[in-house]
């Protein structure tokens, strides 16, 4: 744990917050501006999708490698690289010639993603101390979900309005802004002594991590089973226009944000109890998006409890994944996220076949409750249980110790 004035503390997460908000504009941007990136290279609507699965699969590869390769640098150090690189792969997307260069671009800009949010959050915890780690989480997944409500509509807008290009150029600013605040407000975080690729990569053999991972991968596609096709669902199902779709999806993301806060809190009293009651409840709620979906007054509340429900599942995953990698909880957080882009591709290709096989666009609701509850099932039946005892270099447990403590109460 470092030491800084209250003030000074703020800052630092408010930089990690910022950190989020670029990734998180820049993560779901694309879906919303598909029809013009088709029209002005020239292809189909899905084939212009490569961008999306080309940035899920920069995250998947580039959350643990990254994450392992920067073992031994600071971590505020880390953090400036790896928000250099997500600068330079929105950059090269906004100017990219073709198809083929927009994938490479996506690609290269989704490798820093899960990397630092992971080591955001060590940085985080050690900012505000151990025993307020999920609320230090909390507030730099705070940037994420705000982008929901606010980056991905507004990116949206830009693109349609002066072009697909001009809201990644949008992104590539954040991202400069992001580089200064970070360089100005965090503070030096030299990593374990004794710490490298080859002692953070030992943490892979950790049965309990893996568990958390694939619970994670699972159970958070339930929510991306809804998400992929909330359009076709909003407008075909449940009869809104299509200029109030923007409106709910905001109101998703304020859920979103709710979700972080609570997450938070909740996490801080018990992780694993918050990881199993949010699972339980993403399941109520995706039922409950089943039976009333064809409502809208109904079918947007529970949209919007999915957007609560679901972050504190995704905050609380996270904690865990950290908490049960303690020689290495850099690689663990960053876990997590290629944990949730696995999730994505899970959900919204589960969805799409219930759908495909024409039974509707309700149908992913289930298939959705679904995956969660197995999620749910693989925690309650292997997960449980407290933190790993790990070999780790001279040092690494003494600092696991500060950012990470034991759960075994939890």
């Amino acid at each position: 744990m470092v030491t800084l004035s209250p003030a000074r503390s703020r800052a630092a997460l408010l930089a990690l917050a910022l950190g989020g908000f670029g990734i998180g504009t820049t993560e779901f941007a694309t879906m919303g501006l598909l029809p013009e990136i088709a029209d002005d290279l020239g292809v189909s609507i899905p084939a212009a999708g490569h961008a999306i699965t080309a940035y899920a699969l920069g995250v998947v590869v580039g959350a643990p490698t990254l994450a392992a390769l920067g073992a031994r640098l600071d971590r505020r150090r880390l953090l400036l690289l790896l928000m250099v690189a997500f600068t330079v792969g929105n950059v090269l997307s906004a100017f990219a010639p073709s198809m083929g260069w927009l994938v490479l671009a996506r690609f290269l800009a989704g490798l820093p993603h899960g990397a630092f949010f992971g080591v955001g959050a060590v940085m985080g915890t050690a900012v505000v101390g151990p025993e307020r780690r999920g609320r230090a989480v909390a507030a730099m997944m705070a940037g994420l979900t705000v982008a929901c409500a606010v980056g991905v509509p507004l990116s949206t807008i830009v693109g349609q309005a002066v072009g697909w290009r001009w809201a990644f150029v949008g992104v590539g600013v954040l991202g400069l802004v992001t580089l200064a605040a970070l360089h100005a407000w965090t503070p030096s975080l030299p990593s374990a002594p004794g710490t490298t690729v080859r002692t953070e990569l030992a943490a892979l053999r950790n049965r309990r991590l893996w568990i958390a991972f694939g619970a994670g991968a699972v159970g958070f596609g339930g929510m991306f089973a809804v998400y992929s096709y909330v359009k076709p669902l909003l407008t075909e199902v449940t009869g809104l226009g299509l200029g109030l779709v923007p409106l709910v999806l905001a109101l998703y993301g304020i859920g979103m944000t709710i979700g972080t806060v609570v997450g938070g809190r909740l996490a801080d009293r018990s992780v694993l109890g918050t990881v199993i009651g949010s699972m339980v409840a993403t399941i109520v709620v995706l039922v409950a998006i089943a039976l009333v979906g064809a409502y809208p007054v109904p079918a947007v509340l529970a949209l919007v409890l999915l957007g609560v429900t679901s972050q504190v599942l995704g905050l609380s995953l996270q904690t865990r994944l950290m908490d049960v990698s303690p020689a290495a909880p850099s690689l663990g957080a960053a876990l997590c996220h290629s944990a949730l882009n696995l999730g994505n591709a899970a959900g919204a290709f589960a969805g799409g076949l219930v759908i495909a096989g024409g039974f509707g666009y309700l149908a992913p609701a289930w298939v959705g409750a679904g995956l969660t509850a197995v999620g749910l099932v693989v925690v309650l039946v292997c997960g449980r249980g407290g933190v790993p005892v790990l070999s780790a270099p001279a040092g690494a447990e003494d600092r696991a110790r500060d950012l990470t403590p034991e759960l075994s109460t939890r």
